[in-house]
């Protein structure tokens, strides 16, 4: 029996992506995005952005509030080209509007490192706890994908816990519904400092399509300023590795 596992082992070979911080996506998957210095949007394709996430004057995209369905770049004559690169976390919420001025590089370039302290503590252990605060569930499934075998998040000493005792850092998805602010709040609480507080996904950044809705109540990021913001809808599990490595200093 022990040699029949060692075999199929052998057989499977090694599953995880060999380096996540240089890996490549899938040419499909759409990521950061390009703007042209020459072009216009008409008011028909920032009427059909579901997140309301482009601007004018000049063209400009909030990756905050993005949910990356291609229906700008798709748009006739649209200055808009989506890209397929996939590091895009932030530690500022300005940082995530990009206009045509805005290439990659600078764009990654805004993302801070966490501070000496943090770095010092977390740089080789860090153990989050998950809190879904009204979502649909896509963040979540990538969010558990992270520490699959193909991404294997784990072997960065990065791991998801039960417990908000347990955790050094609270990452949250959703909108943030009514009923799950004072579970939110309860959570934070009861992680020990220091802390690090995580959004993903543009619902829990903006809102997302949820924005405008009374069922929501946000005020928890009136009181908490959050360290990193991983934008997508969902995220791809590589964006949400490499946002949490380059923050602890082992990224890009």
């Amino acid at each position: 029996m022990v040699f029949r596992l060692l075999r199929a082992r052998w057989r499977h070979g090694w599953q995880a992506v060999p380096d996540p911080v240089t890996a490549q996506v899938d040419p499909m998957f759409r990521g950061f995005p390009e703007i042209a210095k020459e072009g216009t949007l008409s008011t028909e394709t920032i009427a059909a952005c579901p997140g309301a996430a482009l601007s004018v004057n000049p063209v400009a995209i909030d990756l905050g509030k993005c949910h990356l369905c291609g229906s700008c770049a798709r748009a006739v004559n649209s200055p808009i080209r989506l890209t397929n690169r996939h590091h895009l976390g932030q530690t500022r919420r300005d940082a995530l509007v990009v206009t045509a001025e805005t290439t990659f590089e600078e764009y990654h370039a805004r993302a801070e490192k966490g501070r000496d302290e943090i770095r010092r503590l977390f740089g080789r252990s860090l153990k989050l706890r998950s809190v879904s605060a009204a979502g649909c569930n896509a963040c979540e499934m990538e969010l558990n994908a992270t520490t699959n075998a193909n991404f294997d998040m784990l072997r960065y000493g990065i791991d998801i816990v039960a417990s908000p005792r347990h955790a050094d850092a609270v990452i949250v998805t959703g909108p943030v519904s009514a009923n799950m602010a004072d579970a939110l709040e309860d959570t934070w609480n009861a992680t020990p400092a220091p802390k690090l507080l995580i959004l993903m996904g543009a619902c829990a950044i903006s809102g997302g399509l949820f924005a405008a809705s009374p069922a929501l109540d946000r005020r928890f990021f009136n009181d908490h300023t959050p360290d990193i913001y991983i934008p997508g809808c969902p995220p791809h599990p590589l964006t949400v590795v490499n946002a949490i490595l380059h923050y602890l200093g082992r990224g890009l």
